[in-house]
């Protein structure tokens, strides 16, 4: 596991040191529409089929879907937390189909950004202290760059950033990159390139968004993985099973176990 890394104090002058979690990881997007909630959710079951105990956060409030994937229709969730009828660990459910549990959000619940600063610092603490019962928690970020989103993956040990070869998603993407640096340059952020025709244009998607970084930011972030666009993810997407358990020797299934082995090395 990654140590503590020093950050700036949140707005209530609470270290960011403190709140560092050293099994956290972040899961981002530049912009919705390249499977970063079905890469969370298979990154997840990955890691749990590893002997891990996993915990998936879906910090989506307002477009969760991690439920709706898994065609999970919880009955806790993270709206009775937010409204106060619920505590972080009784919102908890855990997936037995897929071995890990999940916090799941609601859809039409409102959006981290309508949060008051106080309740969404103290969701995120809640988070940090919950996280002392797991191996990993892995937090399905919202999409885009806004501030709620960037202070929900402040704590983690590492912001994993899905993006694809489509230029408004390589865009989207370095502008979180360039706004996570700028709060925290220590930010241990790194790439995974989704739905690649194939390893080499993988590779070539992911130089495309390093030459921007090195160029405007003198910052190269490594390459956590590369997953090449399988028909066998869409089909289980649509059966709202875990591709892991419909198709575990597909394409996809050995590309996310391949970065499920050193997911903080």
């Amino acid at each position: 596991m990654n140590d503590p890394i020093p950050l700036k104090s949140d707005k209530q002058g609470t270290p960011m040191a403190a709140l560092q979690c050293k099994n956290m990881i972040a899961i981002a997007s530049g912009k919705g529409g390249v499977g970063k909630t079905w890469f969370a959710i298979t990154f997840a079951h990955a890691l749990a089929k590893r002997g891990k105990h996993v915990l998936l956060f879906d910090g989506d409030l307002g477009l969760a879907n991690v439920d709706i994937q898994l065609g999970l229709t919880p009955e806790r969730d993270l709206s009775g937390v937010i409204d106060g009828t619920s505590t972080l660990p009784a919102a908890v459910i855990k997936y037995k189909e897929g071995g890990f549990d999940i916090l799941a959000g609601r859809s039409g619940s409102g959006s981290l950004a309508t949060l008051p600063t106080q309740k969404l610092s103290d969701l995120r603490n809640d988070l940090i202290a919950l996280a002392r019962q797991y191996d990993y928690v892995l937090v399905d970020l919202g999409a885009g760059v806004d501030r709620p989103v960037r202070q929900m993956a402040g704590p983690a040990a590492a912001t994993y950033v899905v993006l694809t070869d489509e230029p408004t998603s390589l865009t989207d993407a370095y502008a979180f990159i360039k706004l996570s640096r700028a709060a925290n340059p220590a930010a241990d952020l790194r790439v995974v390139v989704n739905m690649a025709a194939n390893a080499n244009d993988g590779q070539k998607t992911y130089e495309t968004i390093c030459k921007a970084c090195e160029n405007f930011l003198n910052y190269k972030p490594p390459l956590a993985g590369i997953i090449r666009r399988d028909p066998k993810v869409r089909e289980a997407i649509r059966a709202q099973t875990p591709l892991l358990v419909r198709s575990p020797s597909s394409d996809a299934a050995q590309d996310v176990d391949a970065i499920a082995k050193k997911p903080l090395a």
